[in-house]
């Protein structure tokens, strides 16, 4: 099934570049906290953008290797990377191509597969090509435990705001996302056999860069919003202009981190 935010439409950059800028930091933390060395074997699964492989190769060095891999690799083909990073993009598909040569140290996905119908079939492929020892780290959004795009719905801009987020989430929810997959990442990971699971969440409040993504997300959805009854082009000026005019605290759904380790050395 066609994945509802191409990345081949204008606006995927400045969504990128947004969800770069909001969850960035945060993944570092957690990929720090993990033990990204010298040396080591990483795959990036749906990576989309350059930000997180260029993290990974700056902690690997020349002796390790990074596979960034994506359905659509157009961003990443542009992506600056370290002076002789150990970087290989690869166009592939989670659930339908076999497996990259593994095994790996670190395997990570953020926002992946709560956009993915077959999404146990991913899990799995991310797990069996983990080392013993190695380290799976999901993120994933939880739409459904924090729904609103204003969470102050003081007035009738929040309210048309948080009208156009349910159509966004209607959209998603009628491909096969779960929106309510985030929460469940702690027991996925402990079903799947992984130790020492842990897990935390984030959650913005009122940065600019969520007003950015907003606006980016809405521009690629407009038409699909529309023809949904989701909301007019009336609403999406209106909500759009409010964005703009930086009259709403946006926030995104929670990004629920979760991590574990295959047993084992």
């Amino acid at each position: 099934m066609e994945y509802l935010l191409s990345n081949r439409q204008v606006e995927a950059g400045d969504r990128f570049a947004a969800i770069s800028e909001l969850f960035d930091p945060w993944t570092f933390r957690h990929l720090d906290g993990v033990g990204v060395a010298e040396g080591r074997r990483c795959w990036e699964v749906g990576a989309g953008w350059p930000s997180v492989p260029a993290w990974l190769a700056g902690r690997v060095g020349g002796s390790g290797h990074v596979l960034a891999t994506d359905i659509d690799v157009s961003w990443l083909r542009d992506g600056t990377w370290p002076t002789g990073a150990p970087v290989e993009v690869r166009q592939h598909d989670i659930v339908r191509d076999a497996p990259p040569e593994g095994p790996f140290d670190l395997v990570h996905a953020r926002l992946v597969l709560v956009h993915l119908a077959d999404r146990d079939t991913a899990l799995r492929t991310m797990v069996e090509s983990l080392r013993p020892g190695g380290v799976l780290l999901l993120e994933d959004a939880d739409p459904a435990l924090q729904p609103l795009a204003c969470p102050d719905e003081r007035g009738p801009d929040e309210r048309l705001a948080n009208g156009v987020r349910r159509g966004f989430r209607r959209l998603l929810a009628e491909r096969g996302a779960d929106l309510a997959y985030g929460r469940t990442l702690p027991r996925v990971l402990r079903d799947a056999g992984l130790a020492d699971v842990r897990a935390e969440a984030f959650f913005p409040i009122a940065s600019p860069a969520c007003g950015v993504l907003e606006t980016a997300t809405i521009l690629q959805l407009r038409d699909r919003l529309i023809a949904g009854g989701h909301a007019t082009g009336e609403e999406i000026r209106q909500v759009l202009a409010a964005i703009a005019e930086g009259r709403l605290d946006l926030t995104t759904a929670p990004l629920i981190s979760a991590w574990g380790r295959v047993p084992g050395k």
